[in-house]
């Protein structure tokens, strides 16, 4: 009985079928394998946002310039405003809002033209060198010509071309002989002809002496010196021998010197230099009033508009001596606003010639900063009693169209340099066309960078080695008789 019973649980179990495991849900683990999905997965630590230094940016540069550009235009259209709406004659004042619509007209002109020029490649403005000199030196030479030149207080320096636009060629000048001069002395230093002092100064320095001459002829002294400035500055950022520079300071101050006492009214400005209350009532009238605006401003001024001194007794108060009007309305605290944009527009230029790469946007950059900041400096030191007074207007800030319109297309070259930096065509190549580039794409001229079509290489054929191909045996006919040995043998 057992074993029989035995024998029929063996049979049973041998004719059941193995027993399956049971099904597991897609993507689960089996069971016995390790848990490698624990060790694959990394869970993400929190990231933080890497702040970038404003000065650190790519397009640091350009945004400087064109902030500081800005403020100092509208700032410029406030002041003149408020030192020009007092029109004085005689005993009678009135407002007027003249100068300022003028103001403002030069504005909406040159505005249009430093956005372009803020766009426009580098080689448009070494194509623009040799015309530009061309054309200044014969429109100097035309307001020499009588009834082409128009004569202000005693000074023939302007065309007329109509209405209310008159041109000052000497403004035209500073920027024709820096564009100029600039791409004289990168191809000298493309061509490495720096060896001697004669390859250096010809034929910059002749050039330069024939426009002197010419704004010597309309009694500009202050653009005169601005004019030596902008070459000395050329030459020094070109790397000029320290010895030829040394020589250059030399004659351009003994001959500023010369100027300057070739004309008694220049004579007696100078004598009158640092003591204008010597001669109050005469040739000191300027000085002392600009000195007692700036004494009556204290620390905050007497607010805007509230100037006694523009009521008829400090002369040219809306363009020579608009500092003296910042310094009463504004007090110290204005006038230390106005010269620190004027630093900061100085280290965002020193900022672009730093790193341009080319020798000639290295100059251009350099060139525009001595300019503008030469310009400033000997207003401003004239206006507190520091330099003698030469009659140049503050840049951007004083009333007049010519300086206006040429500064702020020489800023706008300026803005494009600092574009051109490499790590700021970078950053913009990766922005796309803007808005203006995006209107005229429908033209088919103007493609983002990344989308154009890349040109095909040309590859170079690369010359095959013939192979040496084995010579293959005939095939022969079935009822063909094969060779003997004794053939073969032969």
């Amino acid at each position: 009985m057992t074993a029989s019973a035995g024998e029929a649980r063996f049979k049973s179990a041998r004719q059941q079928p193995a027993k399956q495991p049971a099904a597991q849900p897609a993507g689960a683990r089996p069971a016995g394998s390790p848990n490698r999905s624990a060790a694959a997965t990394v869970t993400p630590l929190p990231t933080r946002a890497v702040s970038v230094p404003l000065l650190a940016r790519p397009l640091a540069s350009y945004y400087l310039l064109v902030a500081s550009t800005a403020l100092l235009i509208a700032f410029g259209l406030v002041m003149v405003w408020s030192s020009s709406y007092v029109e004085t004659s005689g005993a009678r004042s009135s407002v007027s809002f003249a100068i300022v619509q003028k103001q403002a007209l030069w504005v909406a002109i040159g505005l249009p033209l430093m956005i372009v020029a803020s766009r426009l490649p580098v080689k448009v403005f070494r194509f623009l060198a040799y015309p530009a000199i061309l054309a200044a030196i014969v429109l100097l030479m035309a307001v020499l010509v009588p009834g082409l030149g128009v004569t202000l207080n005693g000074a023939r320096r302007w065309l007329d071309f109509g209405g209310p636009f008159t041109i000052q060629p000497s403004e035209f000048a500073k920027l024709a002989l820096l564009l100029w001069g600039a791409d004289l002395l990168a191809r000298k230093h493309q061509h490495r002809t720096f060896d001697s002092y004669r390859r250096i100064l010809i034929p910059l320095a002749p050039v330069t002496l024939v426009v002197l001459a010419l704004i010597e002829k309309e009694h500009d002294l202050g653009t005169s010196m601005v004019v030596i400035t902008i070459v000395l500055a050329l030459l020094w950022f070109a790397g000029a021998p320290g010895r030829l520079f040394g020589l250059l300071v030399g004659f351009g101050v003994g001959g500023v010197t010369l100027l300057a006492i070739s004309q008694p009214y220049r004579m007696q400005r100078l004598l009158n230099f640092g003591h204008p209350f010597k001669d109050l009532q005469n040739s000191g009238w300027q000085a002392g009033q600009g000195i007692y605006a700036l004494g009556s401003g204290g620390w905050w001024g007497v607010g805007l508009g509230g100037s006694r001194e523009k009521w008829g007794y400090l002369p040219e108060a809306h363009s020579d001596f608009i500092f003296a009007i910042i310094g009463e309305e504004l007090g110290l605290m204005g006038t230390l606003a106005v010269l620190l944009l004027f630093a900061v527009l100085a280290y965002a230029g020193i900022r672009v010639a730093q790193r341009s790469r080319d020798a000639f946007s290295r100059l251009v950059a350099a060139g525009i900063v001595a300019w503008l900041m030469v310009q400033a400096l000997v207003n401003i030191g004239a206006v507190i009693g520091l330099l003698p007074i030469t009659g140049i207007p503050l840049p951007l800030i004083s009333a007049g169209g010519s300086s206006l319109i040429f500064t702020m297309f020489a800023l706008g070259m300026l803005m494009a340099l600092a574009r051109n930096e490499p790590r700021a065509r970078t950053a913009l190549n990766a922005r796309g066309p803007g808005r203006i580039r995006r209107a005229f794409g429908w033209m088919g001229a103007v493609t983002h960078p990344r989308s154009e079509p890349t040109r095909k290489q040309p590859t170079r054929k690369q010359p095959t080695r013939k192979q040496p191909t084995r010579k293959q045996p005939i095939a022969q006919h079935p009822n063909a008789t094969q060779p003997t040995r004794r053939q073969r043998g032969r």
